[in-house]
This record gives structure tokens, C-alpha cells and sequence, in this order.
């Protein structure tokens, strides 16, 4: 009789212990489900939230910034510099950034009167206005300056070279 009480008691403890268990296991898992809904489920969401608001605050009349347009590669010009002796020239390859799609075939269609004006452009320089970081900058918003005036109004955003050499 004392080993059945002696049963009936173990059987009672390791009931005890799975249902402790089983217990915790739901407790941690409720925690885990709570904080991963709280901190990095809601997180994506409140994003998402911020980019409409932002995207809403955007004024739709204001001009697009550099990056954000269509790209356009223009043929590489060699001009002779306009040095004392003649003897330096220039190689410069240009990519231009434009605001629409409409601007990229208006560059193809008007591609001669651009070629015109860029080599008369650079083939005013000498090596001396080409050679420090300022003036290449300058260079680059002469530029855009000067194709804006082709394709009436402010079109071109940005100048990129892509290859420049002055020798």
C-alpha cells in the first residue's frame, strides 16, 4: 500500500511539472507574439505612413531635384583649346540629366544646334579655365545654361563628364 501512495504521488508531481511547463511555454510565447506586434510588426506600418505624409508635403509644381530625371549621353567632343600655341585639346564626354521623357527625344531632334554650341563653348577655354576643381564647376553650369537656352526653358537639370581629358 505505501508504494501505490508512493505512485499515485509521482504521477501527481510529474502532471504537476508538464502542466508548469506547458504553462511558461504559453506565458513566453504570449510575451514574444506581444512585443514582436508591438516593436517590429507596427514598424513598417508607421513607415509607410511617414512616406505618404511626405510624399503629400511635396509641392507637385516644384522643380525635380538632380538624380530624379531622365539621362542622356551626348558624343564625346575632342575641340583644340584656345592656348596661345594651340597645342593642348580637350576630350570631354557628357551625360545630361533632363526633367521628361519629351526632353530626351528634343535633345535627339535638336542634337546638331547642341553639338554647335558645346564645341564652340569648350574650344573657348584654355587650359587655364579648365584646370582647377571652381572652374570645371563653372564649366559644368555654362552648360546647362547654354542647353537650357537651346531647348527653351529649364529642361536640363544637371551636366555629368563622364570622361575629360586636357592635354
Amino acid at each position: 500500500m505505501a508504494d501505490e501512495a508512493g505512485e499515485g504521488s509521482k504521477k501527481k508531481g510529474g502532471m504537476l511539472k508538464w502542466i508548469i511547463l506547458i504553462l511558461l511555454l504559453v506565458i513566453i510565447g504570449g510575451g514574444g507574439y506581444f512585443a514582436y506586434d508591438k516593436f517590429f510588426a507596427g514598424a513598417p506600418e508607421d513607415a509607410a505612413e511617414t512616406a505618404k505624409v511626405e510624399e503629400a508635403e511635396v509641392d507637385p509644381n516644384a522643380a525635380p531635384l538632380p538624380g530624379d530625371g531622365f539621362t542622356v549621353t551626348l558624343p564625346i567632343f575632342v575641340v583644340n583649346l584656345a592656348d596661345p600655341l594651340g597645342r593642348r585639346y580637350l576630350k570631354l564626354g557628357i551625360d545630361v540629366e533632363v526633367t521628361t521623357e519629351e526632353a530626351v527625344a528634343e535633345i535627339a531632334k535638336k542634337e546638331p544646334m547642341i553639338k554647335d554650341t558645346l564645341i564652340l563653348l569648350l574650344s573657348s577655354k584654355t587650359f587655364q579655365d579648365l584646370s582647377s576643381m571652381e572652374n570645371k564647376i563653372l564649366l559644368k553650369k555654362e552648360i546647362v545654361d547654354r542647353l537650357n537656352q537651346i531647348m527653351g526653358g529649364s529642361k536640363v537639370l544637371q551636366v555629368y563628364f563622364t570622361d575629360m581629358v586636357i592635354q
